[in-house]
């Protein structure tokens, strides 16, 4: 199975390339899921209904978030009304919408994706590790599910790496969102994982993580906020991770990064 994932898509600039690129790359690379974190979309703060269609019409088949969930308050009603958009599992129980789904394939295989945040630096939520543990206990991989995929939206590298580890050789893929960098370590952990830090934004990289550079350069040079923060306006790079798994075990066989468009070099998958 090939398994396409998109990190944080910021804005307008980000939205364009999913609607301009996305086609082509499914042609090319045959994936077959594509997940993305929406958790930008909307001004850099969250998702609209609007934008939830216009990334699936592009053909974003599973969108995660992560603590920028619920700044659109729309969020919070449609998010219920649509089956393919995932709240952090960790967030309290009550909160709308859910953490994890199963969600078929056109091959007819299902993949359970799983949306965790981190605790360190980021909002108290409850533990990641016990939310995501019992999303594997509920649903394992192998038995049922033929893939399990964990965006892992998270501050800091060590929980992270943290999580890679802590789930090695019981997921398929784990890839961090957040930090807007994309990473150079994506690998295979030892037990068949694919793991990357982080996947990187979906933006402008002409910008202080997606966003225009003076506001957050005077907050930085005076410590007196002046102004709002707006996202970045020009070419946008898709970044994103791209694994292929083994069909009887579930684990990965292939990694590699995608960057694609604007300031970053391009890498695309070889396999």
């Amino acid at each position: 199975m090939r398994l396409m994932f998109i990190g944080d898509v910021i804005g307008k600039a980000g939205r364009k390339i999913i609607i301009d690129q996305l086609a082509r790359l499914k042609a090319e690379l045959e994936p077959d899921l594509v997940v993305l974190n929406g958790e930008n979309a909307a001004g850099g703060f969250g998702i609209t209904e609007k934008i939830h269609n216009q990334l699936c019409d592009a053909g974003v088949d599973v969108i995660t978030l992560g603590n920028h969930a619920f700044d659109q308050r729309e969020a919070l009603i449609f998010i219920d009304r649509v089956d393919n958009m995932l709240r952090p599992a960790n967030y309290p129980e009550g909160t709308p919408g859910k953490g994890a789904g199963l969600f078929p394939t056109q091959s007819g295989r299902d993949v359970l994706v799983i949306n965790a945040m981190g605790r360190i630096s980021m909002n108290p939520l409850d533990d990641p590790f016990a939310s995501v543990e019992k999303q594997l206990e509920v649903c394992p991989l192998g038995i049922a599910c033929d893939a399990v995929l964990i965006d892992f939206h998270a501050e800091v590298t060590s929980e992270k790496n943290a999580m890679g580890h802590f789930v090695d050789g019981r997921a398929s893929m784990v890839v961090g969102t957040h930090t807007h960098v994309p990473t150079a370590d994506h690998q295979i952990l030892p037990a068949g994982t694919a793991y990357q830090t982080d996947a990187g934004m979906t933006g402008d990289y002409d910008s202080v993580i997606g966003m225009e550079k003076d506001e957050p350069l005077k907050r930085f040079t005076t410590s007196i906020p002046s102004g709002r923060f707006t996202p970045a306006s020009g070419p946008a790079t898709l970044c994103g991770l791209f694994v292929e798994t083994d069909n009887k075990t579930g684990l990965a066989i292939n990694i590699s990064p995608i960057r694609t468009g604007g300031r970053l070099s391009e890498i695309l998958p070889d396999f």
